[in-house]
């Protein structure tokens, strides 16, 4: 069998890779992700840990030294923490500055007081598509529960005419929409174009959430109607203030980073030359830190200011929204250290001379991928990563639209049917009050449908664009 090192995949003009040292790769990694795996789901292991070990067990089953592996699993955690570590954190201090100045309220209070009867539907997806852009996916659901339960309540409607909206737009920013973990931590790996990533993921995501949303909550109302259930409501942050930010500032705020990242993108395409004033401009303010550094930084005045926060309250805000992403900042990092591990062992390598002769489109491997790893896992960010490292290598002779497509076939994949292994899957149930079943008829479903749609759409955009 071939050995392989970091030195030798390292080299200019790698040697081919014979077809006992591929089955040795194709063993590497279903031993690294089925470790992974069995830490995850049998043991209860954390997610890093389990990456961490993984990544140990890929490298010496492909014949790696162990030394090497150790390497290559702490530079990728080292790149990849170094990627998006900064923008994680800038989109945690945001989210937090949004739902303790009682912006995020403010904007579902606006919004609700505007709809009503067959429009509250439509109204619920629209706030949670909103509220989502700054938000982690598990933040946004303690955000908009309360809102989902007192709409339920007072409007008489049926939980899953509310809540399925509400939780499709929630999960389809998480999945789609950078500057979320996974989308970002993907793009990183692929090396696309953050701008067009997220110009064509919001095309996907439109339909997507229309159809997971409003359309699906008429079927999922009928096969479980249930009211919402009585118990106290959580507090809302805006309960304890006396003032809060107005909608217009709140709203701004929450799209500046969109705005400044998709005009760049426009100034990209329509200019294209890097040396123009114009375009290295919205080079640096349409970057990812940029804009979401400015989205902060104007935060401060739209949200703490009018909602009375001091200098030492604003302080608290940001610490606050700091601590709860170590534990994600290190998932995301390990499972960069999974990915590069792949990538130093040959397996990129293996994935590119097999997916020659085969006569699947390298979109629909990525779903697929990150499908089996996201049923095996439970986790969306841990599918991502880890799809990403295994079909990144395909993105090397793609134009800059299809490496954006494949980031979205990650993405769309990594969403697939939340079921018992999935921290989402209990959060959901235990809110809505719902039995296990009900949650895989409704949740569940609904998570498999924007898998599906969002992954049709982007093989059916890869025609087109």
């Amino acid at each position: 069998m071939t050995r392989l090192s970091v030195e030798m995949l390292a080299a200019d003009a790698p040697p081919p890779i014979t077809s006992a040292g591929h089955a040795q790769l194709g063993i590497a990694v279903l031993v690294g992700i089925a470790v992974i795996v069995l830490l995850i789901t049998k043991f209860k292991l954390h997610a890093f840990l389990a990456l961490t070990i993984g990544s140990l067990a890929l490298g010496a089953v492909a014949g790696a030294p162990l030394d090497k592996a150790i390497t290559s699993f702490t530079s990728g955690l080292g790149s990849t923490v170094a990627g998006v570590g900064v923008l994680i954190a800038l989109g945690a201090i945001l989210g937090k500055l949004l739902a303790d100045s009682g912006g995020a309220d403010q904007i579902v209070d606006t919004i609700l007081a505007k709809a009503g009867g067959r429009a509250m539907p439509w109204a619920m997806v629209l706030i949670a598509s909103v509220v989502g852009l700054p938000l982690f996916f598990e933040v946004g659901i303690v955000l908009l529960i309360p809102v989902v339960l007192m709409v339920a309540k007072r409007g008489n409607y049926s939980l899953m005419r509310i809540g399925i909206p509400a939780l499709a737009g929630l999960s389809v920013m998480h999945g789609l929409i950078p500057p979320h973990p996974g989308p970002l931590v993907a793009i990183d790996a692929v090396k696309a174009n953050l701008g067009v990533t997220l110009a064509l993921g919001i095309v996907v995501a439109v339909p997507t959430v229309i159809i997971a949303g409003p359309l699906f909550s008429k079927v999922a109302a009928r096969w479980v109607d249930v009211p919402a259930p009585d118990r106290m409501l959580p507090q809302r942050a805006s309960e304890q203030l006396e003032r809060r930010p107005g909608f217009g500032p709140t709203l701004a705020t929450v799209l500046l980073p969109v705005v400044l990242m998709l005009a760049k993108a426009l100034v990209d395409i329509v200019v294209d030359d890097p040396a123009d004033h114009t375009q290295r401009v919205f080079d640096v303010i349409g970057s990812p830190l940029i804009a979401l550094l400015a989205a902060v930084i104007v935060g401060f005045f739209t949200l703490g200011r009018p909602a009375g926060f001091t200098r030492d309250r604003l302080q608290q805000t940001v610490e606050k929204g700091l601590m709860p992403i170590a534990g994600i900042l290190l998932i995301v990092g390990a499972g960069g250290g999974f990915k590069q591990t792949l990538i130093d062992s040959g397996v990129g390598q293996m994935i590119l001379d097999i997916s020659k002769d085969w006569s699947i489109p390298a979109l629909l491997l990525a779903w697929l991928i990150a499908v089996a790893i996201r049923l095996a896992t439970g986790s969306a960010t841990v599918a991502t990563v880890s799809a990403a490292g295994l079909v990144g290598p395909l993105a090397a002779d793609m134009s800059t639209t299809h490496t954006a497509l494949l980031v979205l076939a990650i993405g769309a994949g990594s969403l697939f049917f939340s079921h018992v292994n999935d921290a989402g899957f209990w959060l959901v149930k235990e809110y809505f009050g719902l039995k296990v079943g009900q949650t895989v008829k409704t949740w569940s479903l609904m998570e498999t449908i924007i898998s599906v749609v969002a992954g049709g759409l982007v093989l059916l955009l890869s025609l087109i664009v």
